[in-house]
């Protein structure tokens, strides 16, 4: 599985590839999808660009992928679109067009509560463990575990020469109790499937490795600007096309 993340936290000084608008995003979902992807994961953008949880600014972004893709469509809920904890439940609560899942990020404040409520709400749950963070013993100790869609392993390591390496550490704090072996064979952890993702330059490193272990993986412009060759990318279809031809060149060469 290859989910195209459209955005992310970029804006338009990123340039005018990056989709920001309901319009651009769905059009931008459509073309990712022709191209391969499986899933669209989109940062819904007020008018001047910031991340947003309000309905008034999630709902249409909803709609508009949807009016264009028949593919699950998942939202973020990063503290940074709404850094107080009881603001970010009661916009999540609002909501009255739901997402078909929406990532977590287990080291934030009240990350437990936001993915109970989405739960509640028949919302599916990415449970984002980022290297470098405790989110992994925090998801650990959690007995929400059991009930996310699946663990969203986000190696924030930008540097190409050590990205792996930074993978297999986060993948081994996940996942100690599972032989590689299994790993390699099911493409899951003890709790749920895991997607592998990099950004920025441990982007293509990431996605390589995610294609030898059989794990899911995401491509587009929320990680990357750049093709592995360093040209820089002209779509997020772009970049999906390119993520299925290296993550399919590693599975068949593992």
């Amino acid at each position: 599985m290859v989910q195209v993340c459209l955005n992310g936290r970029r804006s338009a000084a990123d340039g005018a590839c990056v989709p920001l608008s309901p319009e651009e995003l769905a059009r931008s979902a459509a073309e990712a999808v022709a191209a391969g992807a499986t899933e669209v994961h989109v940062h819904p953008k007020t008018p001047c660009g910031r991340d947003s949880l309000s309905p008034r600014v999630v709902e249409p972004v909803i709609d508009a992928i949807r009016g264009r893709v028949r593919v699950p469509v998942g939202v973020t809920t990063g503290a940074w679109a709404a850094p107080d904890p009881a603001v970010r439940f009661a916009r999540i609560r609002s909501w009255s067009v739901l997402p078909d899942f929406a990532s977590v990020n287990w080291h934030e404040p009240g990350a437990e509560e936001v993915a109970e409520q989405l739960l509640t709400m028949g919302i599916g749950v990415e449970a984002g463990i980022w290297s470098g963070t405790d989110g992994a013993a925090r998801f650990a100790a959690s007995p929400l575990g059991p009930k996310v869609l699946r663990v969203l392993a986000e190696v924030t390591d930008p540097d190409p020469a050590t990205a792996q390496a930074s993978a297999h550490a986060l993948l081994a704090r996940l996942g100690d109790a599972l032989p590689h072996s299994r790993l390699r064979s099911s493409g899951r952890y003890p709790h749920r499937p895991v997607l592998l993702h990099g950004e920025e330059g441990g982007t293509w490193p990431v996605l390589r490795l995610a294609g030898r272990l059989g794990l899911a993986t995401r491509a587009g412009l929320e990680d990357t600007l750049f093709l592995p060759d360093g040209e820089r990318a002209a779509s997020n279809a772009q970049l999906v096309s390119e993520g299925l031809a290296q993550y399919g060149s590693f599975q068949r060469s593992s």
